[in-house]
């Protein structure tokens, strides 16, 4: 088993794609976070203000259920922590991963992807919610079109 983690959210695809090519790089495993109840369409819709992302990401203290925790969390020493970005920072459900997980001892390194948004402020929020005892680092934004080599160059700069 590796002792490394992609751990990711992914409501369309993109992140997905992107934490695959992530853990192929890394030769590390792989984790989806996936809500209890998966969101539609229509739960994704920012524009509406009651839809259930807006609902979620106007309170940051919400945490909506999670399908399943990683019953072998304590084995790895780097989680690479991925999702889409809403809002501004990390969408609740990642919120709700970290809450049900120990990171005391682990490094978290935040990927995001987005159009334009960075992650300093999923960063930030991360740091602030894993707690004591964890070593957060700056995330870094990586587009769809992210490949395995600019992935392993990204990671590798992470190692010096």
């Amino acid at each position: 088993m590796s002792r490394v983690l992609v751990a990711y959210f992914s409501a369309t695809g993109v992140t997905a794609k992107v934490a695959e090519e992530l853990a192929k790089a890394e030769g590390a495993d792989l984790f989806e976070i996936k809500p209890a109840t998966p969101y539609t369409k229509e739960d994704l819709d920012y524009t509406v203000k009651k839809s259930r992302s807006s609902m979620e990401m106007a309170d940051t203290s919400c945490r909506p259920p999670i399908q399943e925790k990683l019953a072998n969390m304590p084995q790895y020493d780097l989680v690479f922590l991925g999702f889409p970005i809403w809002w501004g920072r990390e969408p609740s459900i990642v919120d709700s991963f970290i809450d049900s997980h120990c990171f005391v001892g682990k490094k978290i390194i935040p990927f995001c992807t987005s159009g334009m948004s960075d992650c300093q402020k999923a960063s930030a929020h991360i740091m602030e919610i894993a707690g004591d005892g964890v070593v957060v680092k700056p995330g870094r934004r990586l587009g769809a079109e992210a490949s395995e080599e600019e992935i392993k160059l990204w990671t590798e700069l992470l190692k010096k």
